[in-house]
């Protein structure tokens, strides 16, 4: 509890340094949002239908980035609120990412009676979270991502599983669109991605995206994404649309 309310005011104080920064340098904002017809992460199905507005700002490398998830078609969908402190120079990038899920399960499988934002229990929280490392080789992208807090999930033993994930991307561009393909992987036993009893792969996809031009001033990028878990035998084909400023 004493390290999450450290994390907590090295958040603020994060905010805090980027408010004043905001007043020296005016840093750049993002703001957008993504309308999917499934939301699927890391080979997980995590919903139908919805809506992921995306709020942020930067500077200099650094960025905070507010996102969020909400179910349209479904109403049971698991709604999410997610901030990310992120550090980028050059190739090399670094954050930490805190999850919140406005219901979940506990260590021991039971469904969470206090999913309130600021409830920060270990064993009962449904936040989630994750550090992770990353470079960017050109041809290649790398990134490692660590839960090392929060409702991460327990090992065969019952203590946290530092539940982890690792994942290649590789972007290119070919018939008038950009694509991405993507192989992720769980390196060890953990019951956070899918119930893994090992190595797995758990995510295999294929990206492409291409802008559509309204007016001269106005375009609205589209993609299609398929994508596999080859853990879990289970495939998705998944549409959807970016607006923005």
């Amino acid at each position: 509890m004493r390290n999450l309310m450290r994390m907590g005011m090295l958040a603020v104080v994060a905010m805090a340094a980027a408010t004043s920064t905001m007043a020296q340098d005016k840093p750049e904002a993002t703001l957008g949002v993504d309308l999917v017809s499934q939301y699927v992460w890391r080979g997980q199905d995590l919903g139908d239908v919805s809506v992921q507005p995306t709020l942020g700002v930067g500077y200099k490398g650094l960025s905070l980035t507010a996102w969020g998830n909400v179910g349209l078609s479904d109403n049971e969908d698991t709604k999410e609120f997610d901030l990310t402190l992120d550090y980028t120079y050059k190739a090399f990038s670094v954050g930490v990412t805190d999850y919140w899920f406005n219901k979940g399960t506990t260590w021991d499988g039971e469904p969470v009676s206090d999913a309130r934002y600021f409830h920060y229990n270990a064993h009962s929280t449904t936040h989630v979270f994750e550090g992770y490392v990353g470079y960017d080789f050109g041809p290649v992208a790398l990134k490692w991502y660590t839960n090392f807090a929060g409702n991460d999930g327990v090992n065969k033993s019952g203590k946290r599983a530092y539940s982890s994930y690792m994942e290649a991307n590789v972007p290119f561009r070919f018939a008038t669109c950009d694509w991405t393909a993507t192989v992720g992987a769980v390196p060890y036993r953990t019951s956070f991605y899918a119930d893994a009893n090992g190595f797995a792969v758990t995510n295999i996809a294929l990206k492409a995206t291409k802008d559509i031009q309204v007016t001269k001033s106005f375009d609205i990028p589209v993609f299609a994404q398929i994508m596999t878990n080859p853990s879990t035998q289970k495939a998705y084909f998944v549409f959807g649309l970016t607006l923005h400023p």
